[in-house]
C-alpha cells in the first residue's frame, strides 16, 4: 500500500491527559485544550491528525453538558481542523455509573451514563464535527469480583449490556466494549468472546481493541488458563508470538469495531479500579514488545489478508505517561509516525 491512502483516520486520545491524574498525589490532570494543543502540532512530512476521541468527564467534558457547551466544544474542535471519533462514556462507580453486575441501582447508573453519553455522540453527530465512531463501555467491576460467580455475573453483565444496547439503538449509536484485563467478564479473550456472544447483538455492541491490553491477554494475566503464549515466553521468537496473535485476533477480530494503537512491553500497572492494566509505552520504547506496524494487521485484516474496513478511524492510547512526556511536542510526532506507519500498512484509499 502506499502513503497515498486516506483510511483509517488518525486520530488522538484525550483522555490520557485525565487518567491516572488530579488524584491527591497524582501529577495534575492536563486540561483538554492544552490536549488539543499537542495534538494539533504534531506532524510527519506534512501529515497531521485527523480527529480526536474524547472521554465525557471532568474537566474535559461534563457529562452534563448542555446543547450550548456542546456547541462550543464543536466549534473548538472544528478550529483545530479535527473531527471527533469514538467517546468514552463513564460508566465506573466512582464517576457517577456503577458495575454492571451489581445490584439494580447499580446497573441503573450504568445504563443512566450510557445514555448521557449516546446523547453527546448523537448530539456532536448533528452538529457535523463527527462523521464515525462509538461510544465505548466496560463492565465496571473487578476480575476478583466477577470470579465469585463467573457464569452469573458474566449474565448479570450480558443483560446489562442489553438495556445498554437498547438505549444506544434509540439514539443510533454503537457500543464498543474494550478488552483490558482489569475489568470482570472481559480480563480474558476467551470471557470476552463469551460476554460478547452472551449480549448477542453483534449490530449494536461490539469490542474496541487496544494493542497494548489484548496483548496481555495472550499471556494470561488474571486468566492463566487463558494464556496463549507460555510462562517465560521467549519474546525473540517473533514467530510463536505472531502466531498467538492470530489466534487471538481470530476470536475477536470479526467483533471489532473500535481500534487503538499502542504499545506495551508485556508488563501490567496501575491503581485502583485501573489495577493490573496495561502499560501503556512510548511508540519508540525499547522494551516494547510489539512492532506495531505489523501487528496491528492482525487486527485490520482478515485470515485472507484483506483490509476489513470495520472503522473508519484508528487511536492511539497513551495512558499514564508522565505529564513531563505528555508536554514534549516530539512524543506527539513520534506516536504520530507509528500511526501513519500502520495506515500506510493497512490502509485504504477511499
Amino acid at each position: 500500500m502506499s502513503q497515498g491512502n486516506h483510511y483509517p483516520k488518525l486520530h488522538n486520545a484525550m483522555w490520557p491527559g485525565l487518567v491516572g491524574k488530579g488524584s491527591p498525589g497524582a501529577e495534575p490532570c492536563i486540561d483538554l485544550d492544552t490536549m488539543l494543543d499537542l495534538t494539533a502540532k504534531a506532524q510527519l512530512n506534512g501529515t497531521q491528525f485527523d480527529g480526536v476521541d474524547l472521554f465525557l468527564f471532568d474537566p474535559h467534558i461534563s457529562i452534563d453538558s448542555s446543547d450550548d457547551d456542546l456547541k462550543r466544544l464543536a466549534d473548538k474542535i472544528r478550529g483545530k481542523g479535527f473531527v471527533v471519533g469514538s467517546v468514552v462514556a463513564p460508566v465506573w462507580p466512582p464517576t457517577g455509573g456503577g458495575s454492571a453486575m451489581g445490584g439494580a441501582e447499580d446497573r441503573q447508573k450504568f445504563v443512566e451514563q450510557v445514555r448521557k453519553g449516546c446523547r453527546i455522540a448523537k448530539k456532536l453527530r448533528d452538529l457535523g464535527i463527527r462523521p464515525y465512531g462509538v461510544v465505548r463501555i466496560d463492565s465496571a467491576c473487578s476480575p476478583s469480583d466477577w470470579a465469585k460467580d463467573p457464569a452469573g455475573n458474566t449474565q448479570r453483565i450480558a443483560e446489562t449490556f442489553k438495556e445498554a444496547c437498547n438505549v444506544a439503538e434509540s439514539f443510533g449509536e454503537r457500543l464498543a466494549a474494550e478488552g483490558e484485563i482489569c475489568w470482570g467478564g472481559m480480563h480474558s479473550w476467551r470471557e470476552m468472546v463469551k460476554l460478547l456472544e452472551a449480549v448477542g447483538r453483534p449490530k449494536t455492541l461490539g469490542f474496541q481493541a487496544d494493542m497494548a491490553h489484548t496483548l496481555l491477554y495472550t499471556l494470561g494475566y488474571n486468566a492463566p488458563q487463558d494464556a496463549i503464549l507460555p510462562q517465560g515466553f521467549d519474546w525473540k521468537d517473533q514467530g510463536k508470538l505472531q502466531e498467538a496473535l492470530k489466534k487471538l485476533t481470530a476470536a475477536l477480530r470479526p467483533w471489532t469495531i473500535d481500534f487503538h494503537v499502542a504499545q506495551n512491553d508485556a508488563t501490567v500497572k496501575g491503581s485502583g479500579s485501573h489495577d493490573k492494566t496495561g502499560r501503556h509505552c512510548l511508540a519508540t520504547d525499547p522494551n516494547g514488545k510489539l512492532n506495531i506496524p505489523r501487528d496491528a494487521g492482525f487486527w485490520l485484516r482478515d485470515e485472507k489478508g484483506n483490509a476489513t474496513k470495520a472503522f473508519k478511524h484508528v487511536c492511539w492510547d497513551g495512558c499514564m505517561f508522565p505529564n513531563a512526556i505528555m508536554m514534549k511536542q516530539q512524543t506527539w510526532n513520534d506516536i504520530l509516525s507509528a500511526m501513519l506507519a500502520v495506515r500506510t500498512a493497512h490502509g485504504w484509499r477511499e
